[in-house]
C-alpha cells in the first residue's frame, strides 16, 4: 500500500482561518459604520510600554524588582511600602548648614565693611554658598537623596 503526499500546501483548506478571516472583514466593516461619526481616529490609543531600568534609572518605580535568591539565581523581590520609611534628615542638616554659613558671611561681611579685598573675598564665597543653597533647597533634591528602609 503506498500513499502519495502533495507538496502544495495551498491545496489544503482550514475551515479556522477562514472564519477567523471573515470575523475580522465584518469587525472591520461594523467600525467603519459606527467610526464614520467619531471624531476621534486621528488620536493614538494609549498604551502600556516596557522601559528598561537604563532609560529609567537606577531604582525602580515600582514594588517590585529584580534580585537574587541565596543561590544567586534571579528572582522578582517585593517591597512592602509599609515597612519602607524616608528619612531626609541628612540633607535637611547640610541645608541647615549652608544657610547657618549663609548667615554667618552676611554677619562678616557688614563686620568688614571697610575693607575692600575682604568683601569682595566674602561676597564671591557667599555667591557660591546662595548658589548650593538654591540647588540643594528643594523637594527635588530632597527626594533624590532621601534614604529609604
Amino acid at each position: 500500500m503506498s500513499m502519495e503526499v502533495s507538496s502544495n500546501y495551498k491545496d489544503y483548506k482550514n475551515d479556522y482561518l477562514e472564519r477567523l478571516q471573515e470575523e475580522r472583514e465584518k469587525a472591520k466593516e461594523a467600525q467603519k459604520e459606527q467610526g464614520a461619526g467619531d471624531k476621534s481616529e486621528g488620536i493614538p490609543v494609549p498604551k502600556d510600554e516596557y522601559i528598561s531600568s537604563k532609560q529609567s534609572g537606577s531604582r525602580p518605580s515600582g514594588l517590585y524588582r529584580m534580585g537574587q535568591d541565596e543561590n544567586g539565581n534571579p528572582k522578582v523581590l517585593y517591597d512592602d511600602p509599609k515597612k519602607c520609611t524616608t528619612n531626609t534628615d541628612k540633607v535637611d542638616r547640610e541645608i541647615r548648614k549652608l544657610k547657618e554659613q549663609k548667615q554667618q558671611l552676611e554677619q562678616k561681611i557688614n563686620a568688614a565693611a571697610g575693607d575692600e579685598e575682604k568683601v569682595k573675598e566674602l561676597e564671591k564665597k557667599l555667591s557660591q554658598v546662595e548658589g548650593e543653597l538654591s540647588q540643594k533647597d528643594n523637594d527635588t533634591y530632597r527626594r533624590q537623596n532621601a534614604v529609604f528602609s
